[in-house]
């Protein structure tokens, strides 16, 4: 078992949910990233998702399209990104998961990528735009690495569809919650629970299932939680948060460290 299924199975057992936390490599500028991503560490995330910014982010929503916008203009790279991956592991335990779309990949060699975020101690990769049909070559590479694949499974996705992506994904399965693109909702909506449900009977006991897209508030969380999820994942809610506070890093990271704490109350089941 490696790092992130080690992680669940400890917060399964003190009674919590997994709280992932996202944010963009380089929003607003690189210097600032260790320092978001220690605010959000000491807030309480338990999983931190960096981001690699890209030109065109199919899976994002206005919020995280913006903020990579910005990390590019500032000359963000994918070796910085991981870079600063590196950085923040010099300094926290806290598990590291790089979200990436495939041409960064490609582009670098797959074993020349996989073997850099193994050297910078990444525990997990998300490739939105890499289907399971095409993955076999690069699982095997990302294996050999200890590099957990994340798959993600969508309102879509059919039971014989999500058995071929349980066969490979490994660390945990993202259930993207609803149709469309990622950004915040007002509220969790009754198909989300009711897809929750309908894929647990495939993961309990198999592999950790984490529920993203949407979620903002502490209420999101907990309803999630108590339905089964066994973490979630914020993204655009602290992407906003960065971005409202550009010019005052201090409130930034007070900001992003409160509203951590906040979401991750909510995952602890003794409050339920």
């Amino acid at each position: 078992m490696n790092e992130l299924g080690k992680t669940f199975l400890g917060l399964k057992q003190q009674g919590s949910g997994a709280l992932i936390g996202y944010i963009t490599g380089g929003d607003p500028e690189p210097k600032y990233t260790p320092r978001i991503a220690e605010a959000l560490i000491q807030g309480g995330v338990d999983f931190l998702e960096i981001g690699i910014p890209f030109s065109d982010p199919i899976a994002d929503g206005p919020t995280i399209q913006a903020a990579s916008a910005r990390a590019l203009k500032d000359g963000t790279t994918p070796k910085i990104v991981l870079e600063i991956a590196r950085e923040i592991r010099k300094e926290h335990e806290t598990p590291l998961v790089i979200l990436t779309y495939y041409n960064p990949i490609f582009r670098m060699g797959v074993d020349n990528f996989l073997r850099l975020a193994n050297n910078c101690e990444i525990s997990g990769l998300i490739i939105p735009d890499l289907p399971v049909d095409e993955a076999e070559d690069y699982k095997e590479i990302a294996e050999t690495y200890s590099i957990d694949t994340i798959f993600l499974a969508t309102p879509s996705t059919t039971t014989k569809r999500l058995q071929k992506i349980l066969e490979f994904t490994s660390g945990f399965l993202y259930l993207v919650s609803l149709f469309g693109v990622t950004g915040v909702r007002e509220k969790v909506e009754d198909s989300t629970i009711q897809l929750i449900k309908k894929f647990l009977p495939y993961t309990n006991g198999r592999i950790p299932l984490a529920v993203g897209f949407g979620i903002s508030k502490p209420e999101h969380v907990k309803r999630i939680i108590e339905n089964g999820a066994d973490g979630i994942i914020v993204g655009s809610a602290i992407v906003n948060i960065i971005n409202k506070n550009k010019g005052n890093l201090s409130k930034m990271l007070k900001e992003i460290k409160a509203s951590v704490h906040e979401l991750k109350e909510a995952t602890l089941r003794s409050q339920m």
